[in-house]
């Protein structure tokens, strides 16, 4: 069995990954850490979990475990790293955003390959350290890549999307609260939001250059998914662009290309991402949708988890969807 803790086991991704984890055939949650909750139940925090676990969380981690996943606010997983130090052999899953950007994969000695396993999986099954990907990131990135892989991303992108409350974490703040979020929409971070480093590099990995983004990211009045819709331009068919998205995700046991417009509900708590091709005059239109706390964050974690232990990607993510 996989000794796995969590850091920050509070939130919202880090409860996602309590769940997955306490389920999963390979895994042993070995701890659970937090400063703020050493000796309370953890189904004091997660009420669900009542009679499916005895844990408490702890304020000291096992330096020992086989994988550790950090679940921390951003900016806070290298200064825990000072302070804490695990054994050579201890796997590092980190869902900031402390390491993703090439120029800050390195922490010390561990290297953090970004993980976004539709493109990076050979070499995600050989790190010892994971940069996991931001929840728009992963949504728009998917949406590109094919694109990108085939050299045909080479005009504007223009990018809206929008994400659930969830997205903001667990912690209080004006436009989480449920007075201001209800019947409510807004746009934030238009043009600069943060998640647009990541995927300018991933996309010019795969073989785009320097290509141009305009995101719009909105806040929805719903807890947790991310909608996005992306076009640009676009000089083949659309059963060449079908074509081509189904052959570059044959292998990906999470994405999936549909002829069937797309809704929120098919993917929310699943690991799964889909994609829906549109033609129009020129402009190639991707939907992109999938669950924010699950494929965006926790989900594709523990799916990582598994590539580095080389078990199969789906293993403990066979999850069903709400469909009503």
């Amino acid at each position: 069995m996989i000794r796995a803790g969590v850091i920050g086991g509070s939130g919202y991704t880090g409860g996602e990954l309590i769940r997955l984890l306490l389920h999963h055939p390979e895994v042993h949650l070995d701890f659970v850490f937090s400063r703020t909750r050493r000796g309370e139940s953890l189904y004091r925090t997660f009420p669900d979990l009542l009679g499916q676990t005895n844990l408490t969380y702890v304020d000291r981690p096992n330096a020992e475990a086989d994988v550790v996943f950090l679940c921390l606010g951003h900016g806070n997983s290298g200064r825990f790293l000072e302070e804490w130090s695990f054994g050579t052999d201890t796997r590092i899953v980190d869902l900031s955003n402390e390491f993703r950007a090439l120029e800050n994969r390195w922490f010390g000695e561990r290297e953090f390959i970004y993980g976004l396993p539709e493109c990076h999986a050979d070499a995600i099954a050989k790190a010892q350290n994971i940069a996991n990907p931001g929840c728009f990131a992963t949504a728009i990135e998917l949406a590109l890549l094919p694109l990108a892989a085939a050299g045909l991303l080479k005009e504007t992108v223009h990018i809206n999307a929008v994400t659930g409350s969830t997205g903001a974490g667990a912690g209080l703040s004006e436009t989480a609260h449920f007075s201001w979020r209800n019947n409510n929409m807004s746009v934030y971070k238009p043009f600069t939001h943060q998640h647009l480093g990541e995927i300018q590099e991933t996309l010019e990995k795969a073989g785009a250059v320097d290509p141009e983004l305009y995101f719009l990211p909105h806040r929805g009045n719903f807890p947790r998914g991310i909608f996005a819709t992306l076009y640009t331009a676009y000089a083949g068919s659309l059963e060449q662009a079908i074509d081509l998205y189904t052959a570059y995700y044959e292998n990906a046991p999470f994405t999936f290309v549909t002829e069937v417009p797309v809704n929120l509900k098919q993917v929310i708590n699943t690991n799964a991402a889909h994609l829906h091709l549109h033609l129009h005059q020129g402009k190639l239109l991707i939907t992109s949708v999938l669950d924010n706390l699950l494929k965006g964050a926790s989900g594709q974690a523990v799916e990582n988890m598994n590539l580095m232990f080389g078990i199969p990607r789906e293993t403990g993510l066979t999850l069903k969807a709400i469909g009503f």
